[in-house]
């Protein structure tokens, strides 16, 4: 085989990695919160560890999605499903890398003013890709272009719900900081626990939203139903 003919079996390849990354990385960081929440049976500094563990995991699935942005146009362009302008191509892989960037900048510089920043710009990032594929999918399944198979504009609009899924996680888990600064300064209590845990639970709802909607985009994806 050619390159060109080994080009573009070894992206689907490396874009079903990126899901294998991007979910397995999750079902980690969920069971790693399970075993947060148990007080019962870890002492606080434990819990600490596992939850900085939690964070580098996460590092794993937040790695896949900001790549699965330019790696799943350019499987649609070579693909010929979509003959996607050279210049928005140009622009996903900018996007992706300047998200990427974002990303672990925020991680190696966490809890300062330069991490806030890097959260914020790509909070608005996420915002505009979950506008963009909202519309491609749904453009897409009313008038059939520019994914003309089903499954595929399907796809699209479920990746961008998936988007919107992921950032109320963001949003419900936003009281966690100020909730787990309390915990540490006061220490283990009912007082302390019981809101962290509350607003734990209501940031599962949207995490377990996130695992359905990847299910089913990987289904359709491979199973090409319709």
């Amino acid at each position: 085989m050619t390159f060109a003919d080994l080009a573009y079996p070894s992206l689907v390849y490396f874009h079903l990695l990126l899901f294998v990354l991007w979910l397995g990385g999750d079902v980690g960081v969920f069971l790693a919160g399970q075993h947060f929440r148990k007080r019962e049976i870890y002492t606080l500094d434990q819990r600490i560890a596992l939850l900085k563990l939690l964070v580098l995991i996460d590092m794993g699935p937040r790695t896949a999605w900001a790549l699965m942005v330019p790696v799943s146009l350019t499987v649609v362009t070579m693909g010929g499903f979509w003959a996607v302008p050279p210049l928005m191509l140009a622009a996903a892989w900018a996007v992706g890398g300047l998200w990427l960037w974002l990303v672990w900048d925020a991680h190696n510089h966490d809890m300062t003013p330069r991490a806030a920043r890097d959260r914020k710009i790509e909070s608005w990032l996420r915002i505009g890709l979950t506008v963009f594929y909202v519309w491609l999918g749904a453009q897409s399944l009313i008038v059939g272009e520019p994914l003309a198979p089903v499954w595929l504009a399907s796809k699209a609009l479920l990746f961008g719900l998936i988007f919107a899924a992921a950032i109320m996680i963001d949003v419900s888990f936003k009281p966690v900081g100020p909730q787990l600064g309390r915990l540490l300064k006061e220490g283990s209590s009912d007082e302390t626990e019981v809101p962290l845990r509350a607003t734990m639970d209501r940031t599962r709802i949207w995490v377990w939203v996130v695992y359905l909607l990847l299910v089913v985009t990987s289904y359709l994806g491979l199973v090409k139903p319709f």
